[in-house]
């Protein structure tokens, strides 16, 4: 071989490996999508009634409210947290927002003489009420030193039992006229999904353009530098988790407007599922790295699954082990990335 073709066959060689690197990098980067098109696809092949228009909306419906959920668990994880509660705290907030959004003709009344009230006092409540037990969450963890496993499993217990105790165990229904439109459709957009995109909007600026965002970076990336670099960690910590369950609330009046009822006993287990999609979305549990894009992808993820596998006739059983697999499966993909970057 001449001198000319070995240093031509060099730069060809970098070049290669340049463009495998990229192709490496968008596929670490953007893999979870393309898992996404491959499902759509190959359940739009098995069931053709699955890209039917109605069937789209149905699934973004049912996407948005543990898709709401799942951006206020980004912000949690990110910082290197869990919130076993936001479930709970959904059905608390829930019960409360319904017993002051019911209709003046309601034969079963929670507050029998209180008048019909505008939208926006339920709304207010919800979120108002969300915030504080996540500041509850976030208090507990910052200044106990508890585990946010431990402190928010007891706050999953504490929120299950007053919204029992506040209903009695019976659901709060016959809601208002408008309250019951927050789960129609302004044409054919559901407005919960327009609901899930501002507030996937506003949680994607406040990660990405705010100094409560960088801060929450690196809480999960290294708390004791943070601190060094002047991060109020506690201050911090109590507003992440009083952010996460504040969405809680606001998924509460999704779920209120759509269901046209809740019950205490709503949304158990919808944690995980926020959880999941979270994960699935990229988030790591060790920390430092969890973005609003991937978390809105891994909620997608799990409603095209559930609304494909039921489209196919597969039992609802099974559907809870194919989800948890596919959790699992994430938490490890996710622990091999960071022992490599180690």
């Amino acid at each position: 071989m001449s001198k000319e073709t070995i240093e031509q066959s060099a730069p060809n060689g970098n070049q290669a490996a340049d463009k495998k690197k990229i192709a490496i990098g968008i596929l670490k980067k953007y893999g979870i999508v393309f898992v996404l098109i491959l499902m759509i696809i190959g359940i739009s092949i098995l069931s053709p009634r699955f890209l039917s228009p109605n069937n789209i909306f149905n699934v973004l419906t049912q996407s948005a409210i543990f898709g709401i959920m799942a951006l206020g668990m980004t912000l949690i994880i990110t910082s290197k947290g869990i919130d076993l509660s936001v479930g709970s705290v959904l059905a608390l907030t829930g019960v409360v927002a319904a017993s002051l959004g019911q209709s003046a003709m309601a034969s079963t009344k929670y507050f029998p003489n209180l008048a019909e009230m505008p939208l926006i006092v339920p709304i207010l409540a919800a979120l108002l009420l969300g915030a504080f037990l996540g500041a509850i969450n976030g208090g507990l963890i910052a200044y106990t030193g508890i585990p946010p496993f431990i402190a928010t499993l007891g706050m999953m217990t504490i929120a299950r039992g007053f919204a029992l105790i506040y209903t009695g165990g019976s659901p709060i229904s016959s809601l208002t006229p408008t309250f019951m439109r927050l789960g129609g459709r302004i044409g054919m957009i559901p407005i919960p999904v327009i609901i899930y995109l501002i507030a996937t909007i506003i949680t994607w600026i406040l990660l990405n353009n705010t100094r409560f965002g960088k801060n929450i970076y690196a809480i999960g990336g290294n708390v004791k530098a943070a601190e060094v670099s002047g991060v109020n960690v506690k201050k911090n910590i109590i507003m992440i988790y009083a952010y996460g369950s504040m969405l809680a609330g606001l998924a509460a009046i999704v779920f209120a407007g759509r269901v046209g009822s809740v019950h205490p006993g709503a949304a158990t287990g919808y944690e995980l599922t926020a959880i999941a999609a979270t994960t699935i979305g990229g988030t790591s549990h060790a920390g430092g790295i969890g973005t609003i894009w991937g978390a809105v992808v891994g909620a997608l993820v799990l409603g095209v699954l559930r609304n494909g596998l039921t489209l196919l006739g597969v039992h609802a059983y099974w559907q809870q082990i194919v989800e948890g697999m596919i959790i699992i499966v994430a938490v490890i993909i996710d622990m091999r990335k960071n022992a490599k970057k180690k």
